[in-house]
């Protein structure tokens, strides 16, 4: 009897020990699958470049991770991507994740079959199509190619009543919410959304302006887009947006300035960078250093030392300022603009004061590399 009694007794601290192993097993399964995936990691919100290996494991990804402060804790976040089965879908290519994601938010940003990812992508003033569709892709949001296509698109074009060869001067410079592996058409749908909302208000306001230019030199709004491209890429001081848009308004209005060019560098290298510049000249840039025979160059169509008037289209995506800039230019008298340093510009009213204030910018930055 007493053999029976302790066996019995036994089988019951073992059944009583299984109980609590599994109840253990099933609280922390359950607090990885509901408590754990909400709570946000307390890295800052600064977007970091995680390139996804697909060779590696979800172990070596998570000690990468818990390096970079994107999770608390790899074996944490180990565990919880085995226990939903998604350690063997892991994604390849790079993706942007921020320091306060919760642990399900990176999980849908590195793995396959886990949801919509998202991914917040900034679009700086004056970026090309073809650095935006760069930025898109280094996001993990569309390929680039795919979105240079639909920017191209004729049908795309007409539908949106854009009168150019491209959408380029109407990708709408904001900060997006996009789905990773979004479709390049969606992309550029809400990038003209937004354009559309912020900036046609804004023409509206401007509305006596482009009564003036339609008159004066049979502008429309694609033009008026393009002089604030160009004055986007060339005022990096936003108070300097206004004086620099009425430089190129004197250029094109004033009857006694001939020719009626803008001499505008960064026209230039984006003939060159787009492939409308098809010269030796063209072939030969580094995308930094405009040379002399760049500026020569009559084949680029884009070259405004050498065609008169606006480049064919738009050569940046101007915000905002820079569209405000062109309808309510500054009212002055100069001509002619110089890099004097900071940023800034110098202004002239005549050649002979130009060229005077190049010669001191020169000597500048003569000075400048001596002393280093």
């Amino acid at each position: 009897m007493a053999r029976r009694r302790k066996s019995k007794s036994k089988g019951l601290h073992l059944n009583i020990a299984a109980l609590l192993a599994a109840s253990i097993v099933l609280g922390t399964a359950g607090w990885l699958l509901i408590v754990y995936p909400k709570q946000k990691n307390e890295g800052p919100p600064t977007e970091t470049y995680v390139e996804l290996r697909p060779t590696e494991g979800v172990g070596p990804l998570a000690l990468r991770l818990e390096q970079a402060g994107l999770i608390d804790s790899a074996l944490t976040w180990s565990a919880y991507m085995r226990v939903l089965g998604a350690s063997a879908r892991l994604r390849s290519g790079t993706v942007a994740l921020r320091g306060d994601l919760t642990p399900v938010e990176v999980a849908r940003h590195v793995a396959t079959g886990m949801g919509w990812a998202l991914v917040r992508v900034t679009i700086p003033e004056g970026f090309t199509r073809r650095q935006i569709a760069e930025r898109l892709e280094s996001r993990g949001v569309c390929s680039a190619d795919a979105f240079l296509a639909i920017t191209e698109d004729p049908r795309f074009l007409e539908h949106h009543h854009i009168s150019g060869e491209s959408f380029e001067g109407y990708l709408f410079p904001d900060t997006y919410q996009f789905v990773v592996n979004e479709t390049a058409r969606r992309v550029l749908i809400k990038m003209i959304t937004a354009w559309r909302r912020r900036v046609l208000p804004a023409l509206d306001e401007g509305s006596a302006a482009l009564g003036r230019y339609r008159s004066s030199l049979g502008w429309g709004v694609h033009e008026v887009i393009t002089l604030a491209s160009v004055v986007e890429k060339e005022a990096a001081r936003r108070d300097e947006q206004p004086i620099i848009a009425g430089v190129f308004l004197n250029r094109l209005l004033d009857g006694a300035f001939r020719p009626r060019r803008l001499q505008a560098d960064p026209t230039v290298s984006y003939g060159c960078l787009s492939g409308h510049g098809r010269s030796e000249a063209c072939a030969a840039y580094d995308g930094r250093r405009i040379t002399r025979a760049m500026l020569q160059d009559r084949s680029n169509p884009y070259n405004t030392y050498r065609h008169d008037g606006l480049p064919p289209g738009p050569i940046s995506n101007p915000g905002l300022g820079a569209v405000r800039a062109v309808l309510n230019p500054a009212n002055h008298e100069f001509f002619y603009f110089v890099a004097s340093g900071g940023g800034r510009h110098q202004f002239s009213r005549t050649l002979d004061e130009h060229l005077e204030a190049v010669s001191e910018y020169r000597n500048q930055r003569r000075s400048s590399d001596g002393s280093e």
